[in-house]
């Protein structure tokens, strides 16, 4: 069988900040500057050139910092370069790119992780120095995941080290696929067995809900304290709200697809770029993290084995998946063709999605797929609660 390289990210608070930390930052942020306008300059994008180029200098002008800061620096400053220059061509950036967060970029030289100990040893210009770090309970299912990048993070909060995990899982070839059309309020699901699943997430209220609560604080608190802890308060339990929500809603789709071997989504990589609504439709489709939540079905299908393929979303919800004419509306979110197919709009979007996995894999469709009939197709539906269990 085939292997893939999964990668999550977790985050270890500390529990003490360790003395000269301020100035690490400090420094740090410095020398990310001090590359970023070498790099503007110049116009460089290659990290190995910048290196070359700036290395020696950077290692006579602090030679007290580890050699491995300068590197990590180096990828910072141009990884940023990059972003801003994207950003300039969509007219979206100008002036210098300016680095101005706490961050510190660790490389496994300048960083040892004990997930046994709760310690991080980390390398620092007075010599390296043992931190500890509060225990969560999804630490443990990284103990035999590969340590790679980290990054050091200064918040109010207090500092963390967020480290990148790696683990090589085996994906088999799928027998078929289950269609997934990703939408702002549910998610419908094709299955090959001729079942239409649909869960009801109410993620649309919730953005709404906490958009209107964070509204409400913007038009009664114009500035001061008490403003933007209320902003931040309420912004980190939409959060949390959805990460919760985002990780059910996985495992129930991952639960549903295991038996096919694979998962059809929607490649939405430029959706946003081609919103062209009212302003206040764009605004919430703009907030809607459809990429989030497909990288967290991606990972977690991976883990169990399931193979996962991005398809063109172009036409999915408009062609009618027996004949592929041109569907048209009849009544509400209902979709009918002239061959006397008709059905809801998500069971369309969701059925062209795995015909289209099917095809670009090369698998012929299964007589299965087909409808006995070409009238009324309706998805069983499902509720999904973002704070509690899955009511099924």
């Amino acid at each position: 069988m085939p292997s893939e390289t999964i990668k999550l990210t977790a985050k270890f608070k500390l529990k003490t900040e360790p003395e000269g930390l301020e100035d690490l930052f400090s420094l740090y942020s410095d020398i990310v500057n001090l590359l970023l306008d070498y790099v503007f300059e110049n116009n460089i994008t290659s990290f190995y050139r910048l290196k070359k180029e700036t290395y020696k200098s950077l290692r006579e002008q602090y030679p007290e910092l580890p050699s491995h800061y300068h590197y990590t620096a180096t990828q910072m400053a141009t990884m940023i370069y990059k972003s801003y220059r994207k950003r300039r061509k969509k007219g979206k950036a100008n002036g210098k790119p300016v680095f101005k967060k706490e961050v510190i970029m660790l490389d496994d030289h300048l960083f040892k992780l004990d997930l046994e100990k709760r310690i991080v040893k980390l390398s620092t210009p007075k010599g390296r120095v043992r931190l500890e770090f509060y225990p969560a309970k999804y630490h443990g299912k990284f103990k035999d995941w590969k340590i790679g990048q980290a990054w050091l993070v200064r918040t109010q909060k207090g500092v963390f080290i967020n480290v990148v995990f790696s683990r090589e899982v085996e994906v088999r070839e799928p027998k078929t696929f289950a269609g997934v059309d990703l939408n702002e309020n549910n998610v419908t699901l094709s299955l090959p067995n001729g079942e239409f699943v649909q869960i009801i997430t109410h993620e649309k209220e919730i953005r709404t809900g906490y958009f209107l609560k964070r509204r409400r604080i913007q038009k009664k608190l114009k500035t001061g304290k008490k403003r933007k802890e209320l902003l931040e308060k309420y912004g980190e339990r939409e959060r949390n709200r959805l990460n919760d929500l985002y990780h059910k809603l996985a495992n129930k789709i991952v639960e549903l697809a295991e038996r096919y071997g694979g998962i059809a989504l929607e490649d939405l990589t430029e959706i946003r770029d081609s919103i062209r609504y009212s302003a206040q439709l764009n605004g919430r489709l703009h907030r809607w993290s459809f990429r989030k939540l497909q990288s967290i079905i991606e990972y977690k299908a991976k883990l169990k084995g399931v193979s996962v393929v991005f398809v063109d979303p172009a036409y999915s919800s408009s062609l009618c998946p027996i004949c592929g004419g041109k569907l048209s509306p009849n009544g509400h979110r209902v979709l009918k063709c002239e061959c006397g197919f008709e059905a809801d709009r998500d069971v369309v979007g969701s059925w062209n999605i795995r015909l289209k996995a099917l095809k670009m894999w090369g698998v012929s469709v299964p007589p299965e797929s087909q409808p006995m009939k070409t009238g009324g197709w309706k998805p069983t539906r499902y509720e999904i609660n973002a704070l509690h269990a899955l009511y099924w």
